[in-house]
């Protein structure tokens, strides 16, 4: 077990705060301690203030949960963008790693997870009926089921695909079209650590979802 003895209160206090991000532990925290504090002020200040500001101030779009500075985020505010073609996916950081491959011009849907017994969470833990919220809302726009449609681009592991055929079974009532990544990705494979080409062909090459 890794103890210190540091010469500050104020050292320490800084070190256990940064001790506590994903992946940090105490010696790489002490690293970034001593390295913030040799540099100047203002640096200092400016990155307590995005961070502060990160924290405080982001909003989540109201239309898909995306992160955002706003009410709506930058692609669902895009008029240009296909806003009846829904890609779902788990996470923040699929909807970045999509949007790198630029093969994509619908807009998402952020369920925020995946179905996970074992972690606790269950469906009534993700924003599934705001997806269903958005199909209904399309379809009472006078927008026919079949001009719609479903992407489920979550992880081809146990965990992923069981949420999509839950979502699927969901959504089928409402005949709009379900469809899924064309499995260039491996089983098991995270979107965010796909490479933007695989990533963009599975994509283009998308195929109707087969519960």
């Amino acid at each position: 077990m890794y103890n210190e003895k540091y010469p500050s209160r104020l050292l320490e206090e800084a070190v256990d705060a940064i001790a506590m991000l994903p992946g940090v532990g105490r010696r790489g925290a002490l690293r970034l301690a001593l390295h913030l504090l040799r540099q100047p002020a203002e640096n200092v200040h400016h990155f307590t203030g995005a961070v502060n500001a990160l924290r405080d101030e982001v909003q989540y779009c109201r239309e898909c949960n995306m992160i955002s500075d706003g009410e709506v985020c930058s692609i669902c505010a895009d008029r240009t963008r296909d806003h009846h073609t829904i890609c779902v996916v788990e996470s923040i950081r699929d909807v970045m790693s999509i949007e790198n491959t630029g093969q994509y011009r619908g807009v998402y849907h952020v369920l925020g997870g995946i179905i996970s017994p074992i972690a606790g969470i269950g469906p009534s833990d993700l924003a599934i009926p705001q997806l269903k919220q958005r199909l209904e809302a399309l379809l009472a726009e006078g927008v026919p089921a079949s001009g719609i449609e479903v992407i489920l681009a979550l992880s081809g592991d146990v965990e992923g695909e069981t949420t999509s055929f839950y979502l699927y079974r969901q959504i089928e009532s409402t005949g709009v079209k379900v469809s899924s990544l064309a499995r260039g990705l491996g089983f098991g494979d995270d979107l965010e650590y796909a490479d933007a080409l695989t990533l963009g062909r599975s994509i283009q090459n998308r195929q109707i979802f087969k519960p």
